[in-house]
């Protein structure tokens, strides 16, 4: 997930110093554009599941359906027809899952397509001057497609302003790899457009911490991705142990599962105790209901008792894990838990 281009990370790196100054001044992005933010450097990955958490969270937050469809259209104009198509599809799944409760929002206003005129006065304010350059010269016919239709049909497009349009395709460079050159464009154009060097910044942190940023559900560190296990685990989950004193025998670590991950069926023969901390998750003993989790709840796993838990397929989630009786504490992997069985634990009942 640490695939931002270099000049993202040299960015990141020189105005770190200005953005902490700032954050007295409220001058960081809204959750909101956090979250379009996320959305649009989880698609131009390709990262359906990191998608589909960042999607919800932002419908959450307030971000409409016709704002994120049009950030995922726009993603085929930087990534490809395969990426924005993918998106688009991951995005119905989530919006069917949701049950039809999330605002539509408004629809673009009438505009001039495909009319270069439009598109080349569009891309001249956007830029806050005229765009030229030795490649339009080579390839006029390039030059032509980014007026009458990037600039034209895409920014023409008006219920995303041009602001939020820029934080997602800020986003979409720095996630990809060779595209310093139009990174470092738009990173200009977004800041003629109203984004400010502490948004560029925290643009690019979130996208360079990928999972991190995602998460956002526990105050306790991330750590790293959980390889050890890695194989007891259907999807990516993260580690971080909290307390390593091994005279205080009590074993805390903060697991973080991104959205649809859980581990397998399994038992400790000396209990466990998990503290919900974070996002949503569920917990399943072998022959009973789920139990739908949220930061708080407390499960208290008794010795030798068989179950699994996870995150729900469109959050992210964390829980503290202590070991019980760690001297004599042992697990027992058993088989992975099916999407069958993971479908009708989560299911709204």
């Amino acid at each position: 997930m640490k695939n931002i281009t270099r000049i993202a990370a040299l960015f990141a790196a020189l105005c770190f110093s200005s953005a902490m100054e700032a954050e007295d001044k409220m001058d960081s992005l809204t959750q909101k554009e956090q979250n379009i933010a996320l959305a649009a450097a989880y698609a131009a990955r390709g990262d359906q599941n990191g998608l589909r958490g960042a999607l919800a969270s932002g419908l959450d937050s307030g971000v409409s359906v016709n704002e994120y469809k049009e950030v995922l259209v726009q993603v085929y104009a930087y990534c490809g027809f395969p990426r924005s198509l993918n998106s688009l599809a991951t995005f119905m799944e989530l919006l069917k899952s949701r049950g039809g409760k999330d605002a539509f929002g408004a629809i673009p206003d009438s505009f001039p397509k495909g009319d270069i005129a439009f598109g080349t006065e569009n891309q001249t304010k956007l830029a806050g001057r005229e765009v030229k350059g030795p490649i339009f010269e080579f390839a006029p016919a390039i030059d032509e497609f980014l007026k009458t239709h990037l600039f034209g049909d895409f920014f023409g497009r008006n219920n995303l302003d041009w602001k939020t349009r820029e934080i997602a395709t800020i986003a979409m460079l720095a996630a990809m790899e060779g595209t310093e050159s139009q990174l470092a464009s738009h990173i200009n154009i977004g800041k003629h457009n109203g984004i400010t060097d502490v948004q560029v910044c925290e643009i690019l942190r979130l996208v360079e911490n990928g999972p991190k940023g995602m998460s956002n559900t526990s105050p306790f560190p991330l750590g790293e991705e959980n390889t050890a296990y890695a194989k007891y685990f259907s999807g990516k989950s993260y580690l971080a142990p909290l307390a390593s004193n091994s005279e205080l025998g009590v074993p805390v670590a903060n697991v973080t599962f991104e959205p649809a991950c859980r581990n397998n069926w399994h038992s400790h023969t000396g209990g466990q105790i998990l503290i919900a901390v974070g996002g949503i998750g569920f917990y399943q003993e072998k022959g009973k209901p789920a139990r739908r989790l949220k930061a708080g709840d407390v499960v208290e796993i008794a010795p030798n008792v068989v179950h699994w838990h996870g995150a729900a397929p469109d959050r992210w989630f964390s829980h503290l894990a202590i070991s019980c009786n760690p001297k004599t504490n042992k697990n027992t992997w058993l088989d992975p838990v099916s999407d069958a069985e993971y479908a009708e634990a989560v299911s709204e009942k």
